[in-house]
């Protein structure tokens, strides 16, 4: 394996393994809760209310504490308000987001690298915060609306919903949707609703969400409050920007490609980690290697990734949290520039973007890593690589089929580019690259390989099968608006 300060960053498979102090205390202060939210608290039970009085227990002793304890003795009493329900989903953010920071600190010392900070911001519960941007009045209304119908929710449970009280959400989103300030609460409100309304009636589930609905709860509930979605502070950057590997996160109608890469400053400045992310609509029929012909148009860094070049960087517009808001006037490709070589000399040497307050959950954890000299064998439950004697789960699941990496590639892979990720209880290895062995040389297989394009024959015939379905929805679409 690589030493930490050799740029590679090494995986240590014990501190991987080793448990986290807390961690497991705070998860079930958690589960708790998110249990009591499934029968709802308009009646709680006894049980309901020891999860919410554990919800505030473990708060205490933080700036949370008095405004959680009262909320949990109103929400026991069946008589919680809204700033009640926001004090407890506060308060559920902030146990997760002291779960990410340790396991953030975590793989920080397993890699060598320094955890990302965490970014300033007034997203805690009652407390006075800059004005949102949004519409008349900071949209005043519509949040009062939407967080109105949330603790609806709240005290209904997820048993408890039907398509009525669902869809009362439906008002609320189509009066935001208009305003660029309220459109990121709208999407997120508008996709839960969503969810809930396929789900109804909520007392025939055999099976509830439990952890996704409250996060989806607490997260949209956070951001009713004024000023708690920010005005994330954007800069810009300019200099080389050297591609790691692609995430494709594919829904049936919606792909998203995320380009993990380290960005080194023409001034000169420490290296960083970087992320750049296209989005576009699809048709459940565009699969596999069809979906970067919906892709390669809306962003030129994807042909560069294909080709293993570097791209070179003029004023390109970047958030805050490291994020890249793309634009091909500001890019030009640049030398030739492998991702294996990137990671050997520069990724232990380049820091992390802060993370803010309302994305500081164990879910977002996506850290780039190298490794080397590790042994691939199958566990129980799929693949693992031997760290030192410690097994580190490898995630094929999340391998796209877009791309040539395969699970066979990466079993007989001696290298590997890969994001790091934590679910379920313990630390995944989510692969981007491998690097094996093949009739003795060395060869490199890339997930992002056929993002600008392929020679290969599985990837020609899915390529061809979406221009046809394209061409198809498109022809189609033209009769209707003929008519």
């Amino acid at each position: 394996m690589v030493p930490a300060d050799a740029g590679g960053g090494l995986m240590r498979g014990d501190l991987l393994a080793d448990p986290v102090e807390g961690l497991d205390e705070v998860l079930a202060a958690v589960d708790a809760f998110d249990g009591a939210l499934v029968a709802g608290l308009l009646r709680p039970g006894a049980a309901q209310a020891a999860a919410v009085a554990g919800l505030a227990e473990a708060v205490a002793g933080t700036p949370l504490a008095a405004r959680v304890a009262e909320a949990a003795e109103r929400a026991a009493a069946g008589a919680a308000g809204e700033d009640h329900f926001v004090a407890l989903a506060a308060a559920r953010s902030a146990l997760l987001g002291s779960v990410h920071d340790a396991l953030a600190q975590r793989i920080g010392e397993a890699v060598g690298r320094p955890a990302p900070g965490v970014e300033s911001s007034p997203v805690v519960a009652g407390e006075k915060s800059a004005p949102a941007a949004a519409g008349p009045e900071n949209g005043a209304n519509l949040l009062a609306a939407a967080r109105s119908w949330l603790c609806d929710l709240a005290r209904s449970g997820w048993r408890g919903i039907d398509h009525e009280l669902v869809s009362g959400a439906a008002p609320v989103v189509s009066a935001m949707l208009p305003d660029p300030g309220l459109r990121r609460r709208a999407t997120l409100l508008d996709g839960f609703a969503a969810e809930l309304a396929a789900s109804c009636p909520g007392a025939t589930l055999e099976r509830v969400p439990v952890r996704r609905w409250a996060d989806l709860w607490s997260r949209a509930l956070l951001l009713t409050v004024p000023g708690s979605a920010g005005e994330r502070s954007d800069g810009s950057v300019t200099g080389r920007l050297l591609p790691l590997g692609v995430d494709v996160q594919e829904h049936a109608t919606a792909v998203q490609a995320q380009v993990h890469a380290v960005f080194e400053p023409a001034d000169g400045g420490a290296p960083r980690l970087v992320r750049a992310g296209v989005s576009t609509p699809k048709p459940d029929t565009v699969v596999g290697a069809g979906l970067w012909q919906l892709l390669r148009p809306r962003m030129s860094l994807l042909g560069a990734v294909s080709e293993g070049r570097s791209m070179e960087l003029d004023a390109m517009p970047v958030t805050a949290e490291g994020d890249l808001v793309w634009d091909d006037e500001r890019a030009r490709a640049g030398e030739p520039a492998d991702p294996f070589a990137t990671a050997r000399v520069r990724l232990s040497a380049a820091t992390a973007a802060p993370v803010v307050p309302l994305d500081r959950h164990p879910v977002r954890i996506a850290v780039p890593v190298l490794l080397e000299g590790y042994a691939a064998h199958s566990e129980e439950g799929g693949l693992a690589f031997d760290l030192a004697g410690r097994p580190l789960a490898v995630d094929t699941d999340r391998m796209p089929t877009a791309g040539p990496l395969t699970p066979e590639a990466v079993a007989a892979s001696h290298a590997c580019v890969g994001l790091l990720r934590w679910d379920a209880g313990e630390f995944l290895l989510q692969p981007l690259a491998v690097e094996t062995t093949v009739r003795k040389k060395t060869v490199a297989v890339h997930a992002g390989a056929w993002t600008g394009g392929t020679t290969d024959k599985a990837g020609v015939r899915a390529e061809k099968a979406a221009t046809d379905a394209v061409a198809v929805l498109r022809e189609r679409a033209g009769r209707l608006l003929r008519k």
